[in-house]
């Protein structure tokens, strides 16, 4: 079932593309994060967080979870949670507070980015300025930076090489093209509140923007002449397509496997994320140990940041979402909260097999699923998934980088308390 680059699984987004698109011990102290980019700038404050920090009992234990049980989300009996956000009391992750401390780096990159695409194609202009208007997340270059500084101590690196700066602008675009892809597949008009580019511009435009992206991205990616990051890179470029063929050949199929389910979340996903995390690591020059750790780190953190985007179709409104409630589970796209209900509730099977032919039939589906307990087992399956990435970024030394990478885990599940 799985090709031969699939082992790395070891289970056995202004108007922009980029914007369209802790632990369960006894202690009770707490603690609230403040700008990590204040504290970054001298030894002596990230000394005093990680003390800080050791302050709530961080306990880091071993997965002892089989390759079987990592797939099927249950949780290996006797292994304790690092990650118990009830019993820990703490001020909200902010995105805007760990990004300040790789911020001048994603400076750089929103503009590099505008020149990347504009500068050689004006027929693009246009939209390359709706692609790389002024900022967004920008989540995943953020973390080829967080890794890349994190991992560069360990290497005696003073500062980022050019290598980690130009795998960031490829990983965003490669991750805008698929976005624009995925809007034109799906006929989206809006992501994230916004038009999208096809909608804007037209399918012809979207998807030469989208080509264009891909293949500068792969030119890039080819002069950084390290073979093993380009395999790394095209791969995911290949796992996106089999995503897609998986979520295409799978609609409202409600004999689908929870394993076939996160299969498909990794490669549309989480396996962008996992090369961004492992790549960086590479540049920076660490041991095979470690770039494998990182490639765990974001392959974990990917199918866990999936399972909350779609718990929260179900959750959050259409305004929250910045598009339909439900628009997955209409287009007959089956996620984990519903594979879980389905268990429970038969009835579901009959309304999602009729393809919601009856009116309120989609309303009367998702009260099923949140009923049945669906979106509670997604929330674990989602922890579960958190509690491996914290666990791979125990090989780090401590700082403030791989404090923000940790927060980044909480973030995502602090979208769905």
């Amino acid at each position: 079932m799985m090709s031969m680059t699939c082992h790395n699984l070891d289970f056995g987004f202004t108007k922009t593309v980029f914007d369209l698109y802790a632990c369960g011990c006894s202690s009770n102290a707490s603690f609230c994060r403040s700008s990590v980019r204040n504290y970054a700038k001298s030894s002596s404050s990230s000394r005093k967080l990680v003390d800080r920090r050791r302050g709530i009992a961080l306990c880091r234990v071993s997965s002892t979870k089989t390759p079987a049980t990592l797939l099927s989300g249950k949780v290996a009996q006797g292994v304790p949670p690092l990650l118990d956000l009830k019993k820990e009391s703490r001020c909200p992750v902010s995105l805007k507070n760990l990004f300040e401390l790789v911020a001048d780096d994603l400076q750089t990159l929103n503009q590099n980015l505008q020149s990347i695409v504009g500068a050689e194609n004006p027929v693009l202009m246009s939209a390359a300025e709706q692609i790389f208007g002024a900022g967004g997340k920008r989540m995943r270059p953020a973390l080829v930076f967080l890794v890349s500084r994190a991992t560069a101590e360990l290497a005696g690196l003073m500062e980022l090489t050019m290598e980690h700066r130009r795998l960031a602008e490829i990983i965003e675009m490669i991750h805008t093209a698929s976005l624009i892809h995925d809007d034109v597949l799906d006929d989206s008009n809006m992501r994230r509140g916004q038009e999208t580019v096809h909608q804007m511009y037209g399918t012809r435009v979207a998807v030469l923007a989208g080509d264009f992206m891909f293949a500068q991205s792969s030119w890039y990616l080819a002069n950084l002449e390290n073979l093993e990051v380009i395999k790394l890179i095209s791969q995911v470029i290949k796992d996106f397509a089999s995503g897609e063929i998986k979520q295409a050949s799978s609609l409202f199929d409600c004999d689908l496997k929870l394993e076939e389910y996160l299969l498909k979340s990794y490669y549309k996903t989480a396996s962008l994320i996992a090369a961004s995390t492992k790549g960086a690591a590479v540049f920076s020059g660490v041991d095979s140990t470690i770039t494998q750790k990182m490639y765990e780190y974001g392959k974990n953190l990917g199918l866990a940041f999936q399972v909350v985007d779609d718990i929260l179709d179900f959750t959050q409104s259409a305004e929250q979402l910045g598009k339909p409630a439900g628009s997955d589970l209409v287009n007959g796209n089956l996620t984990a909260p519903v594979i879980f209900a389905l268990e429970k509730e038969p009835k579901l099977r009959d309304i999602i097999e009729s393809e919601f032919s009856e009116p309120g039939s989609l309303n009367e589906a998702i009260e099923l699923v949140k009923s049945c307990g669906g979106i509670e087992r997604a929330q674990e399956l989602a922890k579960e998934k958190a509690d491996l990435a914290i666990q791979n970024l125990q090989c780090l030394p401590e700082s403030a980088f791989r404090l923000a990478l940790e927060d980044m885990v909480l973030y995502n599940l602090e979208r769905i308390d």
